[in-house]
């Protein structure tokens, strides 16, 4: 959806409005664009402080001048752009606005909701760019607040990706899959296996390196806090709600056994159902194995157990065993995802690599998975954010989100890996 909105001032306006020379304008400007600071913004160097100052009214409380702010947006095309802000302020002030290597000092001096120009940038690549803004100096208690980022000129002909709205689900990022393709003659799947490693620096809090994905459920690894990381396996009740309290006694799933030091309960608000997780401070540039076996157990119930293999323990772990009613099923729709579930951390980048995937059949066979379909979510889908991708590197799938980048795997590509030949080497009867 294209905003177009024209503001128009005459040379007067501008000059006294700001620090630049009035022969860096036309007689009027025309922005294009309004840029909402909510979705599209980011404390840098203190995520801490993102709640404190960035929310639906925009950028407010905004004290400290060493606090620096980022508007981040992506153009189709380079050249001039124009810069301007949708502003209030109780008192007089002045900021600092940068756009790659150029900066400009901006006062404000009005009160009241008004427009503040910036000035004129030159974008030289198309691609993600992002505005920063810092407090230089202010005669109040606080420097302005920003509702919106103004932006025309040449940069802006063409397309312009931003986030228009659903602000949450643009804060946190777009999700990005592999859909593992089985081969049709595999037979019924009894066994998933899977390994993930997170390049270091990719660890970033608020990350889902999803390795064991099914029609039911899913499993991997999570970054919670500086100082909790869970590998986390859940299983959907067929009952479909957002509230555990409403399943039916029926329709719950039931915990059949759990590892030492594994946590259990339910979940909601993406499904509902059955939860565990392990807190376990993995670590980045290691690789960990999952393993996931899902088996009909009868009367309509089917039973999925999960596994995960830490070379820091060197032995299988058993995460927990959930039995799943109204199912009837062995393994299927098999995928692995990179989601960021923290907001705060929705403009730092991470990339999880996915190798080494077989499946066992009831045919007691090993069939390696060497092809994907990459696919996204909403936020992809609909162009709200831009920064995804995912694909091969070597002998491994890669799945990569968040942190502006600029290059974009096409949603719904496909992918082939190489194969390694050299099927896991599992005795499942001596599994805990």
């Amino acid at each position: 959806m294209k905003n177009t909105i024209q503001y128009v001032f005459f040379l007067l306006v501008i000059a006294s409005a700001c620090n630049n020379s009035a022969d860096e304008f036309k007689n009027d400007v025309e922005y294009t664009y309004s840029v909402p600071i909510y979705g599209n913004s980011w404390v840098i160097d203190d995520i801490s402080k993102n709640h404190e100052v960035i929310g639906e009214k925009g950028l407010t409380n905004w004290t400290d001048p060493d606090t620096k702010i980022r508007i981040y947006f992506k153009t189709e095309n380079k050249g001039a752009l124009d810069v301007a802000f949708v502003a209030k302020s109780m008192a007089a002030s002045e900021i600092e606005v940068s756009l790659g290597k150029e900066s400009k000092q901006v006062k404000y001096e009005n009160t009241g909701l008004d427009t503040l120009v910036a000035g004129r940038f030159k974008i030289t690549e198309p691609g993600y760019h992002s505005i920063e803004v810092q407090g230089v100096e202010k005669s109040g208690a606080a420097f302005p607040e920003i509702q919106n980022v103004l932006i025309g000129g040449e940069a802006t002909t063409g397309k312009v990706w931003f986030v228009k709205e659903d602000f949450y689900w643009g804060r946190r990022g777009p999700s990005v899959h592999l859909q593992f393709q089985v081969p049709g003659q595999a037979g019924d799947v009894a066994y998933f296996y899977n390994e993930i490693n997170v390049p270091e620096g990719n660890d970033v809090l608020g990350s889902y390196f999803m390795a064991n994905g099914f029609g039911q459920g899913y499993f991997g690894i999570q970054v919670n806090s500086a100082d909790e990381r869970r590998v986390l396996f859940s299983v959907w009740s067929p009952y479909n709600t957002d509230n555990p309290s409403e399943i039916p006694a029926d329709q719950r799933i039931k915990l059949l056994k759990k590892g030492e030091g594994v946590q259990t309960g339910e979940f909601g608000n993406e499904g509902s159902g059955g939860q565990s997780y392990y807190k376990f401070m993995w670590k980045a540039g290691t690789t960990y194995k999952f393993l996931l076996k899902g088996k009909p157990a009868g009367n309509d119930f089917t039973d999925f157990t999960a596994w995960f293999f830490a070379p820091e323990v060197n032995e299988w772990k058993l995460i927990a065993s959930f039995s799943r009613p109204k199912t009837n099923t062995y393994l299927t729709s098999l995928y692995s995802f990179l989601e960021n579930f923290y907001t705060n951390t929705g403009h730092l980048s991470r990339l999880g690599n996915f190798g080494n995937q077989w499946i066992y059949t009831t045919n007691n066979e090993w069939i390696e998975l060497t092809k994907i379909k990459f696919t996204a979510d909403a936020t992809a889908r609909k162009e709200s954010r831009m920064d995804y991708a995912g694909g091969v590197n070597g002998n491994q799938f890669f799945l990569k989100n968040c942190g502006f980048f600029s290059e974009t795997t096409p949603v719904d590509s496909y992918f082939e890996r190489q194969d390694g030949g050299l099927a896991p080497v599992i005795n499942f009867e001596d599994l805990p």
